[in-house]
């Protein structure tokens, strides 16, 4: 007997008309801020607030062998940990649902008749001809539904008898503040925890909303301040010029380092990898099936341009290349309070994505040798890395996995599953990888085009989030007789 996805379907549909929906738009209204942008997150009680709507919907779910607890740990956020019973004894394989909690800043203004903390549905019609029911409010997407995906596709999973493995769920309150709690409980829970063989997180993208997308790979990232000083104060530029040297365009100097301005290359050897075979080929096909939004997914202004002509070439750049952003500038007065003084120093914040597989310790220690050697007129130069983000490789999927996407994704969307690579860094990822180095890991989510994830108008595509349980379903119907050991 085969699963059937339309029943399962069937009865996510009617779980978000009974009771999923009024939850989500009750935890949408909460202003629960991730602790890196809200200091008084610990003690304003918003996390609670936010735990106890997530909390009362889950006590209404009838799923057998449901077990939870809240940890808290004094000074850290806290966690919610689900356990659910294999369906058999003597199952001893295990699968590690994770989603988070915590949520993105307001990002002012949003368009007309949106509000962060207002949750909209709307029924809308893409740039395609696509209709599409979408949920605005912070957090809809990134990644409230996580919890509810969880628990309705093991409902749907037991509601037509068939086994599953032993269900792990991690619900962290920090992801958006780097995930710095994790490694704590983590190691406080790993004998309860285990040795999950597959781990499912539906905290990323999707290319459309056409298909199954599973991520396969994120950058990972070196972020420091790079500052020159070449005086002690600033002096009259009639009087200083042509005998002080500009700290800018030492500046500037420097950076033709550690990148080329006419192409943005970066010129530094030990910030790159070799590209797996398996990802140039999920590349290819992601190319052409996305085609030229790889372009018009991003808001150029009229008559410029990308990098490149070639599509290829501008996802590998954002996929699996170093590449480096000027994200913000000090010690320069504003246009307003400038004044003619040759300033004593320029500092800049440089952004590195890194390969996913390159080590961020040694992409750090190359460009700091090669930023601060051999300062141009004896200037101070410094460059001090403070963040750190680890890149995420996809073990290359058993069978069984590429059948249960390619199933599920044929059956719901009636096209084959993608497979992404994404710019971003998603640090809890690593995390993941490093205390289960054993594990499968399916990664997706709702954060598709117009999602605007952490920016104003986020929202989530209802009709795809079902997709994504059901589908989630299948994957945990299959894991079963895959991987199942009897004691």
């Amino acid at each position: 007997m085969s699963f059937d996805l339309d029943k399962a379907l069937d009865l996510v549909v009617n779980a978000w008309d009974a009771d999923i929906k009024d939850s989500l738009f009750e935890f949408c209204k909460i202003p629960n801020q991730s602790p890196l942008f809200d200091p008084e997150c610990l003690t304003n009680g918003l996390q609670e607030k936010a735990l106890d709507v997530v909390l009362k919907w889950i006590d209404a779910q009838e799923i057998k062998g449901m077990k939870y607890r809240v940890l808290t740990e004094k000074g850290r956020t806290p966690l919610l940990f689900i356990d659910i019973a294999p369906t058999e004894e003597g199952c001893t394989n295990s699968i590690l649902a994770y989603s988070h909690l915590d949520k993105q800043p307001p990002m002012l203004p949003w368009s007309d008749g949106l509000d962060p903390y207002i949750p909209v549905m709307r029924e809308e019609v893409d740039k395609n001809g696509r209709k599409a029911r979408k949920l605005y409010g912070r957090g809809t997407a990134d990644d409230s539904y996580g919890v509810y995906a969880t628990l309705t596709s093991i409902r749907a999973v037991q509601a037509q008898g068939f086994p599953h493995g032993r269900v792990v769920g991690l619900i962290e309150m920090c992801e958006e503040s780097g995930s710095f709690d994790l490694p704590f409980y983590l190691d406080l829970l790993k004998d309860e925890i285990g040795s999950p063989d597959l781990v499912i997180c539906l905290d990323s993208g999707c290319g459309d909303y056409e298909r199954l997308w599973m991520t396969t790979s994120l950058r990972g990232m070196v972020a420091g301040v790079l500052s020159i000083q070449i005086s002690t104060g600033g002096v009259h530029s009639g009087m200083g010029s042509g005998v002080i040297p500009s700290t800018f365009r030492i500046l500037r100097s420097i950076l033709d380092r550690i990148e080329d301005s006419k192409t943005g290359e970066i010129l530094v050897k030990e910030l790159y990898v070799e590209i797996p075979e398996d990802q140039m080929q999920f590349a290819k096909d992601t190319v052409e099936i996305l085609g030229q939004e790889i372009v018009e997914a991003y808001p150029f202004i009229e008559g410029a341009k990308p990098v490149s002509d070639n599509l290829l070439e501008l996802y590998l750049n954002r996929a699996w290349r170093p590449t480096l952003c000027y994200t913000g500038i000090g010690d320069i007065p504003s246009l307003q309070a400038a004044g003619n003084v040759l300033r004593p120093k320029t500092s800049i914040n440089l952004s590195f994505r890194l390969p996913p597989t390159a080590t961020a310790e040694d992409a750090r220690n190359a460009l700091k040798k090669i930023i601060e050697e051999d300062p141009p007129y004896g200037a101070k130069i410094t460059f001090k890395a403070d963040k750190f983000a680890k890149g995420f490789y996809s073990p290359p999927f058993e069978q069984y996995l590429l059948d249960s996407f390619k199933l599920a994704s044929n059956k719901l969307w009636g096209k084959d599953p993608a497979y992404e690579s994404c710019g971003g860094s998603i640090p809890f990822l690593s995390l993941m990888q490093d205390a289960f180095p054993n594990a499968q890991f399916a990664v997706s989510g709702l954060l598709g085009p117009g999602s605007n994830a952490h920016g104003p108008n986020e929202s989530c595509d209802i009709d795809f989030m079902f997709n994504l349980i059901t589908a989630m379903s299948q994957i945990i119907v299959d894991h079963y007789p895959a991987k199942c050991k009897k004691d």
